[in-house]
């Protein structure tokens, strides 16, 4: 019976996390497209400290879809370990760059679109080697996890890195390197979704009758996120104002992940009656997923895409069909004219793949 309800709250948590991922994806679009409208407006923009945005619909369109997947992603840690519920968020990287290609013209290119199913594909691999956490059942159990000292020093290290990319690096450096409002973000959502999963502990004990209210790690927790996702949202809007949507959501992506993952194992042990098989299997899904993100975003002002294999392959027909018989005959003769001038050619197609942004650049 215990092993049927696990597979139960298994799948639970697995379309609560996948409908999360659908509802951030777009949430992305939608708030870009409200900072876009207001940029074009002439008002102050996020990333310069404005606020004009809580008066634009569509940036709230895009908050509630967001409040959405939050919500969403709440109900699935309370289902699911981090480790499962985590890395499907790759899936809102998918939902993020092809919806992007559509409504707000950032191209997504073959590279892109490869990206999309490797990113898919390393997080069926996490799934499918995801650890098992340790069992949980109510807020007591929950306050010993967050009195163990290794878990109090991580904490610690979070809250001192956070508050040093706030208000010592974010001046200085938060308008011209994208990782610092994104580091900001990720690292104090490792913090969040610790919270999340000790509410949804709490939540679950409530409806089997427990005085929830009466325990102070319940306020404790409600108060550490409420600081934690308002720092996420204000920095994650600088981060979408000032930087291209189809590189924020790929960095975050992986940010974040690496923070949860490492906070999970730190504070439920995780990884520690992991076999060798799901550890390596684990770690590969993971940077399967880092290559389909770099894929995603590191390419994505190379033109290239399937449209440009056949016109590749005729190219190579049409050489091989005659167009360079002459040209070797004349090589074998030792033709020297025939032969600056390929070189030539050479030349010129490789400064002209150059300035194209095409493979041969890189």
């Amino acid at each position: 019976m215990t092993q049927d309800r696990g597979k139960y709250d298994f799948y639970i948590g697995l379309g609560l996390a996948i409908s999360s991922s659908l509802f951030i994806g777009g949430s992305f679009i939608l708030k870009k497209k409200g900072l876009l409208r207001l940029a074009r407006k002439g008002s102050m923009r996020a990333g310069q400290g404005g606020h004009a945005y809580l008066k634009e619909w569509l940036w709230w369109a895009g908050l509630l879809s967001m409040g959405a997947g939050e919500v969403a992603n709440f109900a699935a840690y309370a289902f699911a370990p981090a480790t499962l519920v985590t890395p499907l968020g790759a899936l809102s990287v998918l939902v993020s760059a092809i919806l992007s290609s559509y409504f707000l013209s950032e191209r997504l290119n073959l590279h892109g679109k490869i990206g999309c199913l490797l990113s898919i594909l390393g997080s069926t691999v996490m799934v499918i080697h995801a650890p098992k956490e340790e069992e949980i059942e109510n807020l007591n159990a929950m306050s010993i996890k967050l009195a163990d000292p290794g878990f109090l020093i991580f904490a610690t290290a979070v809250v001192m890195v956070s508050l040093i990319l706030i208000f010592v690096v974010g001046p200085r450096h938060g308008q011209s390197n994208i990782l610092v409002y994104i580091a900001i973000c990720s690292v104090i959502g490792a913090l969040s979704v610790s919270c999340v999963k000790g509410l949804g502990i709490a939540i679950k004990g409530f409806f089997h009758g427990e005085p929830i209210l009466r325990h102070p790690i319940f306020w404790i927790l409600l108060f550490s996120l409420i600081v934690c996702v308002s720092t996420q949202i204000n920095y994650l809007n600088k981060a979408l104002d000032i930087f291209n949507t189809s590189l924020v959501t790929p960095i975050y992506y992986v940010f974040f992940t690496t923070s949860v993952l490492t906070c999970s194992a730190i504070l439920f042990k995780e990884w520690q009656h992991m076999s060798t098989t799901d550890m390596i299997g684990s770690f590969s899904g993971f940077l399967t997923i880092i290559i389909g993100i770099f894929l995603l975003h590191a390419f994505k002002d190379v033109t290239f895409s399937l449209s440009n294999l056949p016109v590749s392959l005729r190219k190579d027909d049409r050489l091989l069909n005659g167009s360079l018989s002459s040209t070797v005959y004349e090589h074998l003769n030792g033709d020297e004219e025939s032969q600056t001038r390929d070189n030539e050619l050479q030349i010129n197609e490789s400064f002209s793949s150059r300035r194209n942004g095409s493979l041969a650049a890189f």
